[in-house]
């Protein structure tokens, strides 16, 4: 298995698996930088750290090596373009593609790259950063995979060999059986949450506990749940329920990771999450009047940071 991206999310998950064995080697653009040869991740249960020595390859490596059974993508979804160059040399006609992306807008690039038969369906659910010293900290929040066949995918049994890895090592899975359902509801509430705290630079417990916020702060939630159901993707009440109780929590600490990528003057996934949200739904028809004051929110931001 060769996992490109290996900061918070990659190297978590990539570190987890190869402390019990699995083979996996972490491509990097420069041997030493975030590229885990001391690869560290932390048990949520003890919030200690361990190290972990794993193999790393740079593009140059991966030319002369043999194709690998599964490419697993975790970089930033705005570094797209430069994954699929890096991964490019380790794709054969066997291999399969896990993006574990958030949103749903790479999956054109990749399948367009790749064929859709092996771009299998990902996600995951993981608070981590890499540390000063550039090692992974897990923030101590449930940390989980998700992935599945997409409608068209080849099956060649890579993905049960994931789950067989992942459950030796402890990792908290999924074989979903449905896995377009399974991204929809992150993506719908995400690309809320997101849109809602970063237009609000709040937590959720922060936007709940404002006048007014009880009425109108919800409406990010309806809105993103109509675009999911316009895209054949409505999802069940009881999802609906979890997670607007997470969206409505009072004192709650919670901030989209773009917030926090905000606050810290970098990049966001603008694009991937809350703009590809308002794109479906101005092609649905649906009128989406706090997500698009979002969209235009973050398209400022990022202007202002390129010209600074």
């Amino acid at each position: 298995m060769l996992v490109l991206g290996a900061g918070g999310t990659g190297g978590y998950f990539g570190g987890r698996l190869a402390d019990t064995g699995a083979d996996v080697t972490f491509w990097c653009a420069a041997r030493g930088r975030h590229c885990c040869a001391n690869a560290a991740c932390a048990s949520a249960a003890r919030s200690a750290m361990r190290t972990l020595a794993v193999a790393t390859v740079t593009v140059e490596d991966l030319a002369a090596l043999p194709p690998f059974d599964l490419v697993v993508l975790s970089c930033k979804a705005y570094d797209l373009d430069g994954a699929i160059a890096a991964i490019a040399p380790a794709v054969g006609p066997d291999t399969a593609v896990l993006p574990i992306l958030n949103g749903l807008l790479h999956y054109d690039a990749l399948d367009a790259r790749f064929g859709r038969a092996r771009v299998l369906g990902g996600l995951c659910f993981i608070s981590a950063t890499l540390g000063a010293d550039g090692a992974i900290v897990h923030m101590g929040r449930p940390a989980s995979l998700t992935f599945g066949l997409r409608e068209g995918n080849a099956d060649a049994g890579v993905l049960r060999k994931l789950a067989a890895a992942c459950a030796a090592a402890g990792v908290d899975h999924l074989l979903a059986p449905d896995i377009a359902r399974a991204q929809w509801i992150k993506f719908s509430f995400m690309a809320a949450l997101a849109a809602g705290t970063c237009l609000m630079r709040a937590s959720v417990g922060g936007i709940v506990a404002s006048e007014g916020a009880r009425r109108s702060w919800p409406r990010c939630t309806t809105s993103a749940l109509a675009v999911a159901a316009a895209e054949g993707q409505p999802v069940a009440p009881d999802e609906v329920a979890t997670a607007r109780g997470h969206l409505t929590r009072a004192g709650s600490t919670v901030t989209a990771s773009m917030l926090r990528d905000l606050q810290a003057g970098a990049r966001v996934e603008a694009l991937q999450i809350v703009g590809d949200m308002v794109h479906r739904a101005h092609r649905a028809g649906l009128a989406v009047p706090r997500l698009a004051a979002a969209w235009v929110h973050l398209q400022a931001y990022e202007a202002t940071r390129a010209a600074g």
